[in-house]
């Protein structure tokens, strides 16, 4: 954590949450959905030596794609189009033996998946009662109503901002102002939490809102990132 109540005289009235990777524990889902696909598909048939390689060989392109695609770099369909592909392409498939159906298989499945990060629904309850609640999420319309759906998580925020239906991705500012806007709040009395340094924390920093970084890996802290935390319950002692 970063230094104990760094934001002591600070007035929040509303706090903006990340979905994915902040709340919603992608990885753990996903890694969920490929085990299942790859008995379904049968990818050990096709040469696959198991799931876990399938699994980390597609963890590192699917968070790469994301990134491209935070930055407008690539599309939806770019980044759908790819993840999968490039998976099979790097563990050594022709490209006529990929199963064809094998994304829509999994898009359709994991949003279905409801592990969250430790203490979500706790920390959120509590925040609940003393702030305003929103989410901003760079995910896909359709995924994301599933997920907040099946894990029941809708009724903690007053506001959801998918950037598929905006127009324009974190960390570009008219996302957060649009989400300000919705809301009535201003920048000084907002706070955004998420776990992508480029689209969340520094998104928000740049458009002059704070932000916390949510670090359950303990990846290494940039000096310029002012507050992090490991674990979504500490957010109970921050706020």
């Amino acid at each position: 954590m970063g230094s104990t109540k760094p934001f002591m005289g600070k007035q929040y009235k509303h706090i903006y949450f990340d979905l994915d990777h902040t709340i919603w524990d992608f990885d753990k889902n996903a890694e969920e959905t490929l085990h299942e696909l790859f008995v379904l598909h049968k990818l050990a048939d096709l040469g696959l030596s198991s799931a876990d390689v399938f699994i980390e060989t597609y963890t590192v392109n699917n968070h790469r794609l994301w990134r491209d695609y935070h930055l407008g770099v690539i599309t939806k369909e770019q980044l759908r189009q790819a993840r999968f592909n490039q998976t099979f392409l790097d563990l050594g498939l022709h490209p006529d033996v990929i199963p064809i159906g094998f994304e829509d298989a999994y898009v359709q499945l994991c949003p279905t998946k409801t592990n969250l990060f430790p203490h979500a629904h706790e920390t959120l309850a509590y925040l609940q009662n003393k702030y305003t609640l929103h989410l901003i999420s760079n995910g896909f319309k359709e995924s994301q109503d599933i997920k907040i759906s099946n894990t029941g998580i809708g009724r903690y925020f007053q506001h959801i901002v998918v950037s598929e239906l905006i127009g324009v991705n974190k960390p570009d500012q008219a996302i957060f102002q649009h989400a300000l806007d919705l809301a009535c709040a201003q920048k000084h009395e907002s706070i955004m939490i998420g776990d992508s340094l480029e689209a969340d924390v520094y998104g928000a920093l740049n458009f002059g809102m704070d932000a916390i970084y949510f670090n359950p890996f303990n990846a290494e802290k940039p000096n310029d990132v002012p507050v992090q935390i490991n674990h979504l319950k500490e957010l109970t002692v921050l706020l």
